[in-house]
């Protein structure tokens, strides 16, 4: 019998068997596929081993996502103490925040807030804010360029960008032969490979972590300032970056930047990360305390002027009544206006008569009132109409909203204002472990002192 005779003879497989087998594999292969997915584990995974994450969950979350602007809901608010709603920090700046039950309150600002910044690489402006592309002579030649630093302003899709916190967990960390000591942080934003890879990651990030799962790329920062040996180490470098009119020198860390984020961004320029430098704060002034006053030189960090943001809930539900709906926006999430301390409670916009007070600590606390200088109102610029959770920038509403019924500064004319800026102040400023206090949700306001705010630009 020859070999094609053979193979005639053999067994025949008929549609029914094939799918038959096919079904076994896959029986076979999915198990394997969710308990043991093709992908490597995830960075947060790794933090989780020896730290945990700090946060409210959205679930957890004070803060309301919508909000009543009916009279009846105002006025039940004013005859209500004014208290703590809810606290924000924003590590990276311009990104998303994380929601705190508690915090302690630095001369800077709350603690881990705006300890970075993106920045792009840009050329000169010219004198009618033109960016230049030509020497001083005309010819081809590359300018001179300087750090800028970003917002949502120019880039939306830094509001999708996620910053977790993440401190050592000494129960975690026991037994392991190495110290746990460092915070650090994870950045996440979404990206998918092209191509035949992004599908397969696409699908095995499904069937690891669930169908609403997406791709991401992350990547982790220190919380702590880097020392000279780190800086050298992995390449930083020292260099001058722009916040609006002022220029801070601060440690330029885009060595730790996935290539991915700037094109997810949309960014054209070098795109750098900037660590702000503890020892080189920009002092404030303009409608700041003085420094007879205060005790000590306000100094801020990547925050736009003042080291605090307070947003009073009353106010805006009040606004939130002038500020025209559509299917782009649908309710105006308090998130927008990115606020560190958000109370809720008496009239509207009463806060921007205030201008020292305390938050009360709860009784039996063993720990001092946390106190604020109200230093001017919040002039607003166009970031409230980026959507929080999208990206996506309406094209008008909260802004015209704000410039039509919110010109009330006689300082800043054609602009709205909601909300106000601090600065802390302090019973003891003789040394830096002085110059800490704490705050809470559910702390009251006691107010100390009112008085005239005329905002004094930049």
């Amino acid at each position: 019998m020859d070999g094609s005779t053979a193979a005639r003879s053999g067994p025949a497989i008929d549609a029914s068997s094939a799918c038959m087998l096919l079904v076994t594999i896959l029986a076979f292969c999915l198990p394997l596929l969710v308990y043991a997915p093709p992908i490597p584990p995830s960075k947060r995974d790794a933090l989780l081993e020896t730290h945990t994450e700090i946060g409210l969950s959205r679930s957890e979350s004070r803060l309301p996502r919508e909000l009543k602007a009916d009279a009846g809901s105002n006025q039940t608010q004013t005859r209500a103490r004014t208290r703590i709603r809810s606290l924000w920090i924003y590590p990276l700046k311009s990104c998303k925040g994380i929601e705190l039950h508690r915090s302690k309150v630095l001369p800077a600002g709350l603690e881990h807030d705006r300890l970075y910044t993106f920045a792009r690489l840009v050329a000169p402006r010219g004198p009618a804010g033109v960016q230049t592309r030509l020497g001083p002579l005309g010819r081809d030649e590359e300018p001179a360029r300087s750090w800028q630093f970003i917002t949502q302003r120019q880039f939306p899709l830094l509001a999708t960008v996620q910053v977790d916190l993440f401190v050592p967990d000494i129960a975690k960390a026991r037994g392991r032969p190495s110290k746990v000591s460092e915070s650090f942080l994870l950045v996440r934003f979404p990206w998918q490979d092209p191509g035949l890879r992004g599908l397969q990651t696409w699908a095995a990030v499904k069937l690891a972590r669930g169908w609403r799962a997406r791709p991401e790329k992350e990547f982790v920062l220190p919380v702590a300032f880097p020392s000279e040996g780190e800086i050298e180490a992995r390449g930083y470098t020292r260099e001058p970056v722009a916040i609006w009119r002022d220029t801070v020198e601060a440690i330029n860390m885009e060595t730790e930047l996935p290539r991915e984020l700037r094109l997810y961004l949309g960014v054209k320029d070098r795109l750098g990360l900037f660590r702000i430098d503890p020892a080189r704060l920009r002092h404030v002034h303009r409608c700041g305390p003085a420094l007879r006053d205060a005790g000590y030189q306000p100094a801020t960090g990547f925050q736009d002027a003042y080291p605090l943001h307070l947003l009073n809930l009353t106010s805006l539900r009040d606004f939130d009544a002038e500020v025209e709906k559509d299917k782009a926006l649908r309710v105006l999430d308090p998130r927008r206006f990115r606020a560190n301390i958000i109370v809720d409670g008496g009239a509207p916009y009463d806060e921007e008569t205030w201008k020292k007070f305390r938050f009360a600590p709860r009784p039996g606390s063993k720990r001092e009132a946390s106190t604020f200088h109200v230093s001017c109102r919040t002039v607003r610029c166009k970031m409230p109409n980026v959507d929080q959770d999208t990206g996506h920038r309406h094209p008008v509403e909260p802004d015209r909203a704000l410039r039509k019924f919110r010109e009330v500064d006689e300082g800043a004319k054609h602009k709205g204002c909601l909300g106000v800026q601090l600065t802390p102040l302090f019973s003891k400023t003789e040394s830096p472990e002085d110059m800490e206090s704490w705050v809470e949700a559910g702390m009251p306001v006691v107010l100390l002192e009112r008085g005239r705010h005329v905002y004094i630009p930049q």
